[in-house]
């Protein structure tokens, strides 16, 4: 469709996605991927789309405004999506992957691919004719400066954490107990607290020794959505208790009560023989991760494969910096954003912000229109919370069932409203699908 090489920067899952959708379209790309020559301090792999925070792309069902976001993105034959599922292991009503099997296969898929050169290098600076940014929350120093030039004054930053992962054989399960919550699926190993457990963990978490890397600013802004399990900890006694500690539906084998609290664990690897501590992401160094989390019942003599690290994100005000099109106001026309620099928050938001911004291209060099995304689907609630949010207090977003738009009569149950609205998302994107493929015809 054109002879027009883009560059796309950065090889994580947006810029995987958009890569592949425009050599899908016929569109030669040029691949920008620093690693393995330059590393991040989270990444250990020059995979792409290599995931270093959870495991879990969260739910998978349309009962759930995720499992709507990824029905649209399988609807569009997302790569991610399709490497997502033949990685899967077992998490209950949640999409969770074998990273390393994940990373591997797109990363097969995207050096196979002829339409795409696969550059390993850093890119200190945007280039020169189309391209796709997504170098995301791990964007390199000299890059991320180009960016804040074009962003100006409102370029933010928020800084995220990543859960460790132990080996299972090391966990004692005469302590701990598998059983997901409310009887589902028993895809999780469940670490349960007494009260003076819980308590005393508690306070070593609170006391323990933090770390922060040495090119961070000394007062980090944390993110609401991904807080260090002892930020958390810090905002009150029971605050993990009613938080990523819940017992709720999770009642003890042997008395059928519910335990004081309860820490659980997610399948990490296919083989099974990898779990990461759901909800434990973390800044602690590593020592003081050892001694504390071994506090946690079970995981007394725990071997930890990988230790929590904190690493910072970066982000645009989207609404303040870019348009409807995810490009900088009065800036380049053949420059767009993709990924979790735009503004979302998430695996399968990102993903989607590859496809946005490779569609956006595409539309772009062949002159055709720009698709426009329904604002009742996924996407399209996506889009109008980045052009929508109050630019002051605009933070990165999550799909969530507050920023579609409200059914006309009010429904009360949460879950009948997120079953209407996803079948509403469903028509909706349907007929979008069958508006860009007719225009593609033509």
């Amino acid at each position: 469709m054109s002879d027009r090489a883009v560059s796309v920067i950065g090889g994580g899952l947006a810029g995987s996605e958009a890569s592949w959708r425009l050599a899908s379209a016929g569109i030669p790309v040029r691949l920008y991927e620093m690693r393995p020559r330059k590393m991040t301090p989270a990444h250990r792999t020059g995979d792409f789309a290599e995931i270093v925070c959870s495991n879990s792309f969260g739910a998978d069902s349309v009962s759930s405004p995720a499992g709507i976001l990824k029905r649209e993105l399988r609807m569009l034959d997302s790569l991610v999506l399709r490497c997502a599922d033949a990685a899967r292991v077992p998490a209950g009503k949640a999409l969770a992957v074998d990273r390393d099997i994940f990373s591997r296969l797109v990363t097969e898929a995207l050096e196979s691919n002829p339409l795409i050169t696969i550059l390993r290098e850093e890119c200190d600076s945007i280039p020169d004719g189309p391209v796709i940014i997504a170098t995301g929350p791990l964007t390199s120093p000299s890059l991320a400066e180009s960016i804040r030039a074009l962003a100006g004054e409102e370029y933010l930053s928020f800084f995220d954490a990543v859960a460790p992962v132990v080996i299972a054989d090391s966990i004692d399960m005469s302590k701990a107990f598998r059983r997901g919550r409310w009887g589902q699926e028993e895809d999780y190993i469940n670490c349960p607290f007494t009260r003076e457990e819980y308590e005393a963990f508690h306070e070593a978490l609170v006391n323990a020794e933090r770390t922060l890397p040495h090119d961070f600013e000394d007062s980090p802004a944390w993110f609401e959505g991904c807080l260090p399990v002892e930020v958390m900890a810090s905002r009150g006694l029971d605050t993990l208790r009613f938080g990523p500690l819940r017992p709720v539906g999770l009642p003890l084998p042997e008395s059928g009560t519910e335990a004081w609290a309860v820490a659980q664990l997610r399948q990490d690897n296919r083989e099974g023989t990898l779990y990461n501590i759901v909800g434990f992401q973390t800044s602690l160094r590593w020592g003081e991760q050892e001694r504390v989390f071994r506090m946690i019942p079970g995981l007394g003599e725990a071997e930890f494969a990988r230790f929590g690290v904190m690493h910072r994100n970066i982000y645009v005000n989207a609404p303040a910096v870019l348009d409807s099109r995810l490009r900088f106001r009065n800036g380049r026309e053949d420059l767009f954003l993709a990924g979790q620099i735009t503004g979302v928050e998430g695996y399968m938001e990102s993903t989607v912000m590859g496809s946005v911004a490779a569609m956006n291209m595409e539309a772009f060099l062949t002159g055709k229109p720009f698709p426009e995304w329904p604002r009742e689907t996924a996407i399209g609630s996506l889009l109008h919370y980045l052009g929508d949010a109050v630019a002051k207090r605009f933070q990165p977003m999550n799909v969530n069932l507050g920023i579609f738009p409200p059914p006309e009569k009010k429904i009360r149950n949460k879950a009948m409203r997120c079953e209407w609205t996803a079948a509403r998302a469903e028509e909706a994107f349907l007929r979008f699908l069958s508006e860009i493929t007719g225009r593609a015809e033509h």
